[in-house]
């Protein structure tokens, strides 16, 4: 079989990126890896590789990458290595809190589809909501991989909706899984953060000396200062083994992760403003054995069980507390299981010139929530502290079928594939026990909301005057009204071919049907061509038609919840889309969000030089949101204010990705450097708010929430050198300005920062590598916002690209053997 290599540039805390023409001699110093007739995404031809493909692919080593960096989480790892790939930790966000939403070129999580060895994953059951970054949207949690299991990752930097169906307007992550066999890698990673954040405060501001939440108290009172927090350990192993003598082979992988809260400067209304705690447990699994000459069976899958802990918003006072229980209030903690299972299986298969591949993907994603620390203040004394507050679930089965042929005599080589791909999808709504959502009035009973005249009233706090209300404070159980239980189902069909013209043009094309069982069909188009300039420099780019369905969740969802900011809290329905509710403020059914995509791009190769720089532009119209709080007083449903999901505004976002590297030897020293970057530029062209006020609708808040996904730029340049036992990698991201609306509608800015990393690296003997660093080695954090306590999170900073835990000093044992 002919060998196609693969160019990797191998820098010690970056990425690996893939993209110019190969030195195929073997005495380049720079890392190589060959890949046996494998496909890359972005194009179904074995043939190939990534320096010859129309559309801008990175390929990160995560080998590499996971050995000498801090990031010990999939979403960090490619938040500082992926040039237009952000992510962010969430504080006072509820279910966002314990899972991170990311994005691809500014577009929303749900716009990125994610692939493990080529095959549809599975999204999370989470909605996010209130401030998060992809507000309203769902997306994958990526950090359910385990990167231990991880081989590479491939990220398509392009729309790719008409080769792989919905959720690909941004682009496509897929991930790789290891299958080495008869070697034993592993790895234990150490870190803390420095709890000493940058700004003066106000005399007695929560989390500052002398007033740092007890963590063992009721989440309301103070105890001993800490200088450092967040202490972390993960621990990795991945093992393989041959089965028979035809290349088959069971590759093994188990990963434990341990992250306690960090604990950050804030307000009395949210003493609790931190990163959330962290328990996971990851296995994965990925085999494939040989059944006869022409016949491969493989099967790939895992587990990753994660629990997580989150201060909620403190109630200080008033009908929310009982003294008697909680004296001086107390700060609610959400708490979640995350339980995420997949499974694939499939036949790889040759029948002439034609390669054939059937296979079949499950995966389940279910979180539930359990509410500690908290009351049910209609019951006062009689309250328990802890409730089962119900949850969600997700599951999707996909089944494919794909058939390609490589036709060698079509000019110089044309490879086409056809194939269909068939989808159930089911979303569910489990409620909680009965404490974490009713109401009781004055003996004990949970109040009837049905009964007109209402007979039943709730118990009167005695220092307010004020009824008390019901349900588990911090995150009200879903009700058996709340539940929910729907799926779908989805009929795709697809024709992909890719045409060598000639030594110097490649025309690529796409045309992909897909039907759904309950919005309707789409048809979308791809086109993209590479033409070489000349030896060194080539032009490439595409145009696509795209589209993305609602998720279920976006569809189904119903809650109500208490929101609170600096002001105070507020009663909030969130409303189903189909309900009474949101058909009487004249909201539409969701449809799918539909998008036109096109690119154009520079690669060159001089010498030990190679760079990139791509274009983009991305059109998305009826773009799904989630509004802002109506007035809903008049429904006599117990709630202040109602919001829905809507087809709410077409968005035009165009930027730049830049790659360039270079990597040199003398003697027995290596040298490197990598500069990645990305600018973006994201506008709000249209507001389908109807009749409706477009403030409320989706207003200059809203918007900016919206932007913030997609910030102006972000630049990383990263530097290593090596030699024989030792190597140092420095890393300085700039993170662009961001700016967001706060509680009363005053802009909160973010100036632009530089983050500093550094890693250390000593290779005691053959087979193990100690490795020391810091991520944010000069203890950066973002600009400091005023005394008004209206940012989102409740801190004196939101959740924007650069985290706001400040220093993270960390140790790495490797190992192989």
């Amino acid at each position: 079989m002919k060998k196609i290599t693969l160019l990797l540039l191998v820098a010690p805390f970056s990425a690996v990126f893939a993209q110019n023409e190969p030195n195929e001699t073997k005495s380049d110093t720079t890392k190589v890896q060959a890949l046996q007739e494998i496909q890359i995404v972005g194009s179904r031809n074995s043939k190939r590789t990534v320096i010859n493909s129309a559309v801008p692919i990175d390929i990160i080593n995560v080998k590499d990458v996971t050995t000498q960096s801090g990031k010990i989480e999939i979403n960090e790892l490619l938040q500082y290595l992926a040039p237009s790939f952000n992510a962010n930790k969430q504080s006072g966000s509820d279910g966002a809190d314990h899972v991170d939403p990311a994005s691809l070129r500014g577009m929303g999580p749900d716009q990125t589809l994610v692939l493990i060895n080529g095959k549809r994953r599975h999204q999370s059951s989470l909605i996010n909501l209130f401030g998060t970054r992809g507000r309203g949207n769902t997306g994958t949690d990526l950090n359910a991989i385990p990167a231990t299991a991880i081989k590479r990752i491939e990220i398509l930097r392009d729309g790719a909706a008409a080769q792989y169906g919905s959720d690909a307007i941004a682009g496509v992550i897929n991930i790789v899984l290891n299958d080495n066999v008869n070697e034993f890698n592993g790895s234990i990673t150490t870190g803390i953060y420095k709890n000493d954040a940058q700004g003066d405060f106000l005399p007695g501001t929560p989390n500052t000396p002398g007033y740092e939440l007890d963590q063992n108290g009721n989440g309301n009172t103070y105890g001993k200062d800490h200088k450092y927090d967040g202490f972390s350990v993960k621990a990795g192993a991945n093992y393989g083994v041959k089965i028979g003598k035809n290349g088959g082979f069971a590759n093994f992988t188990g990963e434990y992760l341990s992250k306690d809260k960090t604990l950050r400067p804030s307000f009395d209304f949210r003493k609790g403003f931190g990163d959330a705690e962290i328990k996971s447990y990851n296995l994965m699994v990925n085999l494939q054995i040989p059944l006869s000459k022409n016949i491969d069976f493989y099967a790939f899958g895992g587990r990753n069980n994660r629990n997580t802990d989150a201060y909620a918003f403190t109630r200080n006072g008033g009908e929310r507390v009982v003294e008697s229980i909680y004296p001086g209030g107390y700060t609610p903690r959400i708490t979640s299981e995350i339980i995420d299972n997949s499974a694939a299986f499939g036949f790889k298969a040759k029948a002439g010139d034609w390669k054939i591949d059937l296979s079949n993907a499950f995966g389940q994603n279910q979180f539930d929530y359990t509410i500690k620390g908290t009351i049910n203040a209609s019951l006062e004394d009689a309250s328990p502290t802890e409730f089962d507050a119900g949850g969600f679930s997700l599951s999707q089965n996909t089944t494919n079928l794909d058939f390609t042929r490589n036709f060698k005599s079509v000019l110089n080589g044309l490879n086409f594939a056809f194939g269909g791909e068939y989808r159930i999808e089911k979303y569910e709504i489990t409620a909680g026990e009965e404490g974490s959502w009713a109401t009781y009035d004055t003996s004990g009973n949970p109040i009837d909301p049905t009964i007109t005249p209402p007979t039943q009233s709730a118990p009167i706090d005695p220092i307010s005057g004020n009824p008390r209300p019901g349900g588990s404070q911090g995150f009200p159980g879903f009700s058996p009204a709340n539940e929910v239980s729907e799926q779908r189902t989805s009929a795709a069909a697809y024709v992909d071919a890719e045409l060598d013209v000639s030594d110097e043009f490649l025309l690529g094309t796409a045309l992909r049907y897909e039907n759904y069982s309950d919005f309707g069909n789409t048809l979308n188009l791809k086109m993209a061509y590479k033409y070489k300039l000349c030896d060194n420099v080539s032009l490439r780019g595409s145009f696509s038609t795209g589209f993305r369905a609602p998720s279920l969740a976006q569809i189904y969802f119903n809650t109500s919840f208490t929101n609170f900011n600096g002001s105070g809290a507020s009663e909030v329905l969130l409303a189903a889309n189909g309900s009474a509710v949101t058909e009487g403020f004249g909201i539409d059914k969701l449809k799918e969000e539909k998008s036109r995509n096109g690119s154009i791009g520079l690669t060159g190769r001089f010498g030990k030089f190679t760079a990139t720089v791509d274009g983009y532009l991305i059109n998305v119209s009826d773009r799904i949101v989630l509004t802002g709080y109506f007035d809903a007083t008049a429904l006599n449903l117990n709630v202040d204010s109602a919001q829905f999901f809507v087809n709410g505004v077409s968005t035009v976002t165009q930027g730049i990705d830049v790659v360039m590297s270079w990597k040199n030897s003398f003697g027995s020293s290596k040298f490197g450097a990598t500069l990645i970057g990305n600018i973006n530029s994201m506008q709000v062209t249209h507001v389908n708010n109807g009749a409706l006020d477009q403030e409320t609708f989706f207003g200059a808040r809203e918007i900016a929430f919206l932007k913030a996904s997609a910030p102006n730029s972000k630049f990383g340049l990263n530097l290593n050198y090596e030699r024989k036992w030792f190597d140092i990698g420095t890393a300085f991201t700039r993170f662009s300005k961001v700016v967001l609306v706060d509680y009363a509608g005053a802009n909160n800015v973010y100036d632009p920062k530089i983050v500093t990393d550094l890693t250390l690296g000593f290779q005691v003997i053959k087979q193990v590598k100690l490795t020391v660093g810091s991520n944010n080695l000069f203890n950066i954090y973002p600009t400091k916002q005023d005394e008004s306590g209206n940012t989102e999170a409740g801190g004196y900073w939101d959740a924007v690209q650069m985290g706001f835990n400040g220093a993270y000093y960390y140790t790495r044992l490797s190992f192989k053997f």
